[in-house]
């Protein structure tokens, strides 16, 4: 039976391979905008690839690829060359494929001629559907066999597929052409300096999508371009649009606003609900602790995603006891998925529950929601959800009651790691042995410590001192206990976990900069990890290996043991900043920012760890996802952190003390909400300004206070 313990990694896409995304549709090509059914390519749709061929010839030969590029994220431009029809090199005719992805694909092919003399084109257009489910294509396993139907007729092309009750559909459309069991095939003429454009589409056929199969192709193309133009639009109108003095860094900023709004998706019990998705293309779900982390980063910017988030995890959350999904009363699920083949490896199941970390995190997010002004009434409605997750940590992740959260796989088939290091091999100690579950993982005890101050600053903001002090008490008991148990003192950093036996698995791994994130270092020890997270060892010069160099299982291409991946380096400097290590953060930060210039302004979901005195770019990671949630909303943390911006709307406080680095320029943006308003915000070396606050909030330079103090926050209430 097919389970969640399967590799992280795709087969190769091919060189250049070209992904679009736009809600939970995404597409992968190679360069020249061909989709071939031995790679992982395909147009996907709720988790189902309803296009597994699209590969276009001219005069019998594929395009030779010339450059692609993707203006937004759900738009893809692919220029290639055509063969002549008399056999000659240097051909005068060039093909633009101008992409557009909704819940199918729109695409304008134009055929341009550069010589004076006519050209005669044969135009073939290959056309399939295999309806694999998504982990079949990205696993390059094949289990169902469908049975097909395929339909032609003038212009169209009709595939539907049955297996058992289950049954789907797509219709391909191109005006004029002759359809045939290939796909499509025109005959043109194209006039000396002249140009032929065709618009070709291809559309699921389903229920919702409601698409009548004589529909003309135009209305039918308009409409799904305008639905999710309508979708950014709407998303870019309520976000803060930046200026910022160093342009790329601006363009990286932009290109992560886009890469988010991309990646959100409709939770289909409640339209009006947006979540954001993992990442393209593999992880286009909700995912627990992916989903709550990219909505924690970008809060600030907008509050909706972590309410929408929050409010679907909840409505999932664990009920009972079941050892094949690994649900558990309380608990926040890893991961949901939409079509039958997942089900079906889940005994008919569609979410699975396999994680530690994202119970404790939901905690820790509604508690930064309600400082951002999340409205009273919908934090209301989710205490009883956090207080069940927090039960959860007390009664079934701390398995046999150490004080600490675990874990284990309640089934052969599940996550064999299930922190956010989730591959095999992922936590193992310096000399590259495995760690053996029950597994306590250093940042999971971080998340608990957070969410217990979440908790208590919630219950104290409700009036609640006794359960306020209560949490508080149990977050310092934590601490106390993880500094004894966990800190290495011979070797000056935090052990990545503890063992089945209880042992610390001492390899040096990046997960202790959660740790500074979370609150959970001593302040004496926190000079200690700063180093060693900056040391070349583990500064690669491009960010944070997730394992040092000098551990037994570091290789720079693995997925967890040597590489880097960008949302946990942005965790790490808001640590870095917790503690007071601005330099070190300012370093980390631009690191990020310079390797973001490789990458078209996006950071990919990670890339090699290889030192950057050996190579003078980030190497890419072969299957990395992008654009990736939290790699997206990396950049909008490290310019949180950076500019030392926070708010206790309750209290009436916003805070800022920037220490951008120098070459970053300088940041104006507007539109920025703050509670139930909106204000612009200016940033100047050291020198900030914010306008429009809401009546009776004030803006006060300086730095938070902790939520644990509150003594101070009793203070601030006077105000």
């Amino acid at each position: 039976m097919a389970g969640w313990n399967a590799e992280n990694a795709a087969g190769p896409a091919g060189q250049g391979a070209v992904t679009l995304v736009a809600g939970s549709s995404f597409c992968i090509s190679l360069q020249n905008g061909d989709i071939l059914p031995h790679h992982p390519h395909g147009v996907f749709y709720r988790d189902t690839r309803i296009l597994s061929r699209w590969s276009l010839t001219v005069n019998g030969q594929p395009l030779e690829p010339l450059g692609a590029w993707t203006p937004s994220p759900y738009q893809g431009t692919h220029i290639g060359r055509a063969a002549r029809s008399d056999g000659r090199a240097d051909s005068p005719l060039t093909v633009e494929r101008k992409r557009e992805l909704g819940a199918g694909i729109v695409e304008d092919i134009t055929i341009q001629n550069y010589s004076p003399q006519p050209a005669a084109c044969e135009i073939a257009l290959s056309v399939d559907a295999d309806f694999a489910d998504l982990f079949e294509v990205k696993d390059g396993r094949f289990h169902r066999v469908w049975e097909h139907t395929r339909r032609t007729k003038a212009g169209s092309v009709t595939i539907e597929a049955a297996w058992q009750e289950t049954r789907k559909g797509i219709v391909a459309r191109v005006p004029d052409a002759e359809a045939n069991a290939e796909g499509f095939v025109l005959s043109r003429t194209i006039p000396g300096h002249g140009q032929w454009t065709v618009r070709a589409t291809v559309l699921p056929l389903t229920a919702e999508t409601e698409i009548d199969v004589d529909t003309p192709t135009v209305s039918l193309s308009a409409a799904m371009i305008s639905a999710q133009e309508q979708l950014q639009q709407a998303w870019e109108a309520r976000i803060p649009f930046p200026r910022i003095g160093n342009p790329s860094i601006e363009r990286s900023l932009l290109r992560s606003h886009d890469d988010i709004g991309a990646l959100r998706i409709v939770d289909p019990d409640h339209p009006d609900r947006m979540v954001v998705a993992a990442g393209a293309p593999w992880f286009m779900a909700l995912f627990g602790r992916d989903s709550l982390l990219s909505s924690f980063m970008v809060l600030p910017l907008d509050a909706t995603l972590a309410l929408g988030t929050l409010q679907t995890l909840a409505d999932r959350q664990g009920t009972k006891v079941d050892s094949l999904t690994e649900e558990q009363p309380g608990r926040i699920l890893h991961e949901v998925r939409l079509d039958v083949g997942t089900r079906l490896a889940l005994g008919g199941r569609s979410a699975y529950y396999g994680t530690a970390d994202a119970t404790p995190l939901f905690v820790t997010v509604l508690g930064e929601a309600s400082r951002w002004g999340l409205a009273a009434e919908d934090i209301a409605a989710l205490l009883p959800h956090a207080d069940r997750a927090l039960d959860w940590i007390q009664h079934y992740g701390d398995r046999d009651g150490d004080g600490f959260v675990e874990y284990e796989r309640l089934n052969d088939q599940g996550l064999i790691n299930q922190g956010w290091k989730d591959s095999w091999d992922g936590i193992n100690f310096a000399d590259g042995s495995i760690a053996e579950a029950p597994i306590a993982l250093c940042e999971v005890q971080g998340y608990v410590y957070s969410a217990y101050i979440a908790r208590a600053w919630m219950a104290y903001d409700v009036g609640d001192d006794a359960l306020a002090h209560d949490f508080r008490d149990r977050a310092e008991r934590l601490k106390k206990q993880f500094n004894e148990q966990f800190w290495l003192p011979d070797r000056g950093y935090y052990a990545i976990a503890l063992d089945r036996n209880k042992r610390p698995v001492d390899a040096c791994a990046s997960n202790m900069g959660h740790c500074l994130w979370s609150g959970i270092v001593d302040e004496d020890k926190a000079p200690q990890v700063a180093r060693r997270l900056m040391s070349p060892e583990m500064f690669s010069g491009w960010g944070v290996r997730t394992l040092a160099t000098d551990m037994g299982a570091y290789n720079p291409v693995s997925y967890h043991n040597g590489s880097v991946w960008p949302h946990d380096n942005a965790l790490i400097v808001a640590g870095l900043v917790r503690y007071g290590f601005v330099k070190e953060a300012q370093q980390l930060s631009s690191a990020l920012m310079e390797a973001a210039e490789y990458t078209d302004n996006r950071l990919p979901e990670l890339f090699c760890g290889f030192s950057r005195s050996a190579c003078p770019e980030p190497i890419p990671y072969p299957t990395a996802c992008s654009p990736q949630a939290w790699a997206s909303a990396a950049p909008v943390m490290l310019y949180r952190s950076l500019l030392r911006y926070d708010a206790h709307v309750s209290l009436g406080v916003v805070w800022m003390d920037p220490v951008l680095p120098e070459a970053w320029g300088t940041l104006h943006t507007t539109n920025l909400p703050v509670g139930r308003g909106r204000v612009t915000l200016d940033v100047s070396g050291s020198n900030a300004k914010v306008k429009g606050l809401p009546e009776g909030m004030v803006f006060r330079r300086g730095i938070r206070p902790p939520l644990a103090d509150f003594v101070e926050l009793n203070r601030l209430r006077g105000y």
